[in-house]
């Protein structure tokens, strides 16, 4: 049985141990098709090599669950706890992560064992009952690890599409899929009460320490796009000049986007008068009935701003969504790029929201290096909703909040109109 396809949290040691194995295989399978060449690259600060991924996939196991828990645990070598630690500054020192992409050793072979070292491990203490730590809290730490595993899978597969754009072969991650051939839908609106309502993480299910707590958020009327933006509606916003109109744009988005000369989404160039894309599946003309992806806070809500609209808070996102089906282009699908051409809220692009993230009433980081893994991110970011063509589906819940900073462009980032009523 796998879990990669439920909705609940196992509960259970073999359900448990079940989920941690179906998470590892999915991420070995997300590196298949890589060369070792491929699995060393880095070509930013803020992406990391695929072998890194693997690696710190692995320390996560290693270093919160099997170094403190599991009596007489060897590490397989005490240098990866430097090596592969993120961001955990009461787990110790950190390689520099600007330099990751210079660990040619350990060797891919070396990592894969690394893996498989804590696997067995991990495997055989759960077998055996050798952990010195409850059952439930034993799960709740693996179930943690796997959903951190699987952040880092849609982490693996963006940060290697911005290291493969960079090569003028322009290689395809996966074998092209032939692109359907949609008459775009027109854009219709769906009414929404609002009221006092409330927001956040119910119920026993696994969720992320910034989902919480519930608590209650006051909502004007407001209306909601039933698609995401698409690459359609951007050109048009370019065509009227969208990217050159100064009103248009929040005055740091202005500056950024001078900068780096932005005139377009991320990965896009224009040839023989057609728009085209670098994607996974290698180069493609742009779709014009698929939701626009890589586009930073500030183009979209300079797009916002231009079609006479907004963009919603998660709070309106969140109200939303709570009780419609979760359904989308995700991971398991394989097509790692968006494709839209459905009315629905979910799957495709992580759309951006007007709110910034920071803590909900009452949240209080746990104790310890656990701790560290989002309250310290909660400033300069926006929340973004709803998932990707890149995100494990089972991720996904109507309270999911994800963080980017407003310049960003690599990850599968797209917007959904707003306005009140």
């Amino acid at each position: 049985m796998t879990y990669l396809d439920e909705r609940s949290d196992p509960s259970s040691a073999s359900d448990v141990l079940d989920f941690f194995y179906a998470t590892r295989t999915q991420t070995e399978k997300l590196t298949a098709p890589l060369s070792d060449e491929d699995m060393g690259l880095q070509s930013m600060e803020d992406a990391s090599p695929p072998k890194w991924h693997l690696a710190h996939t692995t320390w996560f196991f290693e270093e919160f669950i099997l170094k403190p828990h599991l009596p007489g645990y060897h590490p397989k070598d005490d240098r990866f706890a430097v090596l592969f630690n993120s961001y955990y500054v009461q787990a110790g020192p950190r390689h520099t992560r600007s330099k990751r992409g210079l660990l040619s050793r350990p060797s891919v072979t070396e990592v894969t064992s690394y893996r498989a070292h804590v696997e067995d491990a991990l495997r055989e203490a759960m077998i055996y009952d050798r952990f010195a730590l409850e059952q439930d809290q034993l799960n709740a730490l693996i179930t943690l690890g796997c959903h951190h595993e699987m952040q880092h899978q849609e982490l693996l597969v963006t940060d290697l599409l911005h290291a493969l754009s960079y090569n003028p072969l322009l290689p395809n991650y996966i074998t092209p899929q032939p692109a359907a051939v949609e008459t775009p839908s027109e854009t219709s609106w769906t009414s929404y009460d609002g009221g006092l309502l409330e927001i956040g993480h119910e119920g026993t299910d696994f969720a992320y320490d910034c989902e919480g707590p519930r608590h209650r958020v006051w909502l004007d009327p407001y209306k909601l796009a039933n698609r995401p933006v698409t690459n359609g509606d951007w050109i048009a916003f370019m065509k009227d000049g969208g990217y050159d109109t100064q009103t248009l744009w929040l005055m740091e988005g202005w500056a950024v986007r001078e900068q780096n000369g932005w005139d377009s989404p991320l990965y896009w160039w224009k040839q023989d008068d057609q728009w085209w894309t670098y994607t996974l599946q290698g180069p493609r003309p742009v779709d014009l009935t698929a939701p626009v992806v890589h586009v930073s806070y500030y183009e979209a809500d300079a797009f916002a701003r231009w079609s006479g609209h907004r963009l919603p808070t998660e709070a309106e996102w969140e109200s939303a969504a709570a009780h419609t089906e979760i359904d989308g282009n995700f991971l398991e699908s394989g097509s790692y790029m968006p494709v839209g051409r459905r009315d629905g809220l979910w799957g495709d692009v992580w759309q951006w929201t007007s709110s910034a993230f920071s803590p909900y009433p009452g949240f209080r980081p746990p104790e310890g290096a656990i701790g560290e893994y989002n309250g310290k991110f909660m400033v300069n970011q926006m929340v973004l909703r709803g998932g990707s063509c890149a995100t494990p589906k089972l991720q996904m819940r109507s309270s999911y909040r994800t963080f980017f900073y407003p310049h960003q462009r690599w990850q599968m980032l797209g917007l959904r109109l707003a306005a009140d009523q």
